[in-house]
């Protein structure tokens, strides 16, 4: 097929993927010798202006008697998203190069323009992150230390059995109150600490920790203080002051789109006395909240009364939580190494960005990620293109597409989706936000990765279904070994990974709240958490995982094999997606690789790799 451009390669692109603010990049188009081709353009436009500016490309060599190149250099002072597309003109007419896909180019009369991501040219990322792991921790079902607690609301209702069901029933009132509680707490995960090490885990990324009435605490009640079941102050801080020993950083999640009904900021129910916007149009926080009628009428997150949403942009709002002495800076002093926001893409680009100046004007290290499901450097979200990655806001998200890339991958085979799904936001993150990318497979809000890899459907199944419905023996078996290919998968894309807590110990579960059960301690699959933790010690060995080129080799029948590049290392990963075993024949500078999960070298150019299996090979 003849490809007159392919944004992939750098002949035809100097610089692959987004591009720092000034910086050089030479385009190039090949066009035939017979077009006799008399002028070509590249067509470019910041996203939202109206029309393309046109610049003329310069005829710039001979490729043997058939083809010849036309180049152009171009820079972008502002950044934003930017549209281009390319234009030339002949004796018997004008037409242009399109976007085909995967980075393709194609003659057309019109069709889609390439989106080249232009990035402040001073943005980077926190160093500590890249080549790391992640691991999240839902508190109160991560473990219980035991000890007791102080001003513990009466209305909890407090589990001992740590291997039990989370509620999910409707009360006699028809609502789900999510006031059950497991105990989780941080003196619990601090003496678990040398586990998560021996993981090779790096950062600890904690679901909400202040005071909230419900178990999983995203309607925060004050976010100034720890929820009294997790402990208090003193213990936040030696639980991070304990894992920085261990060369752990500890991230918040910090839920700004709402607060709780029952909170003091609101106290609908009066829980805190007569003040809150709900009691008094007087109260500081008024303003804070959106009444349609006051006080019963006001706007609440997705429609969930229990959570009013805030107008972020209030002044007092803004102060409270990115101030001098805000929310931001405030926990950041007491320990914390940095903050996920929650529904990022709720939250107005202002507001992102006096976050990132309060969160890096205390800790000019700290990591500021987001939640966003799509592709971020192109999101819309409230009729407006987001800039969440353009040095101004987030240092990077949570890979939602790479997470659906891998577990289709892993389960259906599609070698070519998976390499086109990768090779999208490769090509469109910084790759100062790519190398800190959160890569996830499973989080609170999904179906545990073991039930998404090899369970029934859930779709259009209710809550009674889904607690009951567990993974067949022959299920669960095959759910293991797919899940040990995704993690394999999962630990050597460019980002960061981020394991579930529990997913290494063969937790299953379907949606909220039964993928929240508790950690099973003393019944853990011995087998995942070793191969978890050989793939955290090849993450901490290997430095080509912490910001190594990422280039795709193959991507056809059911297997994918993509190299990893730092200085003189490399590292390539084969993973086959077929129900049977192959040999995968590897280029010269392959052969004799040493295989690092086993510590075996392939034979020659000869690599073994199993049914719904990956390996990961060394260049000797």
């Amino acid at each position: 097929m003849y490809i007159p451009y392919n944004s992939r390669y750098n002949y035809h692109k100097s610089v692959f993927g987004a591009v720092k603010t000034d910086q050089q990049t030479v385009f190039r188009i090949i066009l035939p010798r017979d077009f006799r081709c008399n002028r070509a353009v590249l067509a470019v436009k910041r996203d939202g202006e109206q029309e393309y500016r046109r610049l003329d490309m310069q005829w710039d060599c001979m490729q043997g008697e058939g083809e010849e190149w036309w180049r152009v250099e171009f820079s972008a002072s502002e950044c934003g998203l930017y549209l281009y597309h390319f234009e030339y003109f002949t004796p018997w007419g004008d037409t242009g190069i399109y976007h085909a896909g995967d980075g393709i180019g194609m003659i057309s009369g019109f069709g889609s323009d390439w989106k080249m991501t232009v990035y402040d040219k001073s943005f980077t990322t926190p160093e500590w992150l890249k080549g790391g792991v992640f691991y999240q921790i839902f508190p109160d079902r991560f473990y219980s230390s035991g000890k007791p607690k102080k001003n513990v609301p009466k209305d909890r209702i407090i589990r001992t059995d740590f291997d039990g069901v989370p509620n999910w029933r409707k009360d006699a009132d028809g609502k789900v109150r999510n006031n059950d509680y497991f105990g989780g707490d941080f003196k619990g995960i601090e003496e678990k600490l040398p586990y998560l090490s021996s993981l090779g885990v790096t950062c600890i990324y904690l679901n909400p920790v202040f005071e909230a009435h419900s178990n999983h605490r995203y309607d925060t009640a004050d976010y100034e203080r720890i929820d009294p079941l997790l402990g208090n102050k003193t213990d936040f801080k030696s639980l991070c002051r304990s894992a920085k020993k261990l060369g752990i950083r500890i991230i918040l999640d910090g839920v700004f789109s709402h607060t709780g009904d029952d909170s003091r900021y609101f106290n609908k129910y009066g829980r805190y006395g007569e003040g809150g916007a709900y009691r008094s149009k007087e109260s500081e926080f008024f303003d804070w909240y959106k009444f349609r009628s006051w006080p019963d009428d006001y706007v609440s997150w997705w429609g969930i009364d229990i959570l009013p949403e805030v107008t972020e942009e209030e002044p007092g709002f803004m102060e409270y939580v990115t101030g001098e002495n805000g929310i931001a800076r405030k926990w950041l002093r007491l320990g914390a190494s940095g903050w996920r926001l929650d529904v990022a893409d709720e939250l107005p680009d202002r507001f992102i960005e006096a976050f990132r100046e309060s969160v890096k004007a205390e800790k000019p290290d700290a990591l500021l990620l987001g939640e966003v499901w799509e592709d971020a450097s192109d999101k819309v979200s409230y009729g407006k293109r987001r800039s969440y990655l353009n040095g101004a806001q987030l240092d990077s998200v949570m890979n939602y597409p790479f997470a659906n890339a891998v577990l289709s991958f892993v389960r259906d085979g599609g070698a070519e989706s998976f390499a086109s799904e990768v090779m999208k936001i490769v090509e469109h993150y910084p790759k100062e936000a790519l190398d800190v990318t959160m890569n996830h497979i499973g989080t609170h809000d999904t179906v545990r990765a073991l039930t998404a890899l090899a369970g029934d459907s859930c779709a259009y199944r209710d809550r009674e279904w889904q607690s009951g419905h567990r993974l067949s023996d022959i299920q669960r078996s095959n759910a293991c070994i797919l899940l040990k290919m995704a993690a394999a998968i999962q630990f050597t894309l460019p980002g960061v990974p981020c394991i579930y807590y529990g997913d290494e110990a063969g937790v299953e579960g379907y949606k909220d709240p039964f993928n929240r059960t508790c950690y099973p301690w003393g019944r853990e699959n011995a087998e995942l958490v070793a191969w978890y933790t050989a793939l955290g010690r090849i993450r901490r060995e290997e430095k080509v995982f912490a910001d190594g080129g990422f280039e795709f080799l193959s991507n056809v029948a059911g297997c994918v094999a993509y190299a990893r590049r730092r200085s003189d290392e490399a590292v390539l990963v084969i993973a086959n997606s077929n129900v049977h075993p192959i040999t995968y024949y590897v280029k010269s500078e392959w052969n004799d690789s040493l295989d690092l999960m086993t510590g075996n070298r392939i034979n020659g150019a000869l690599a073994e790799v199993g049914a719904k299996a990956a390996v990961i090979l060394k260049r000797m």
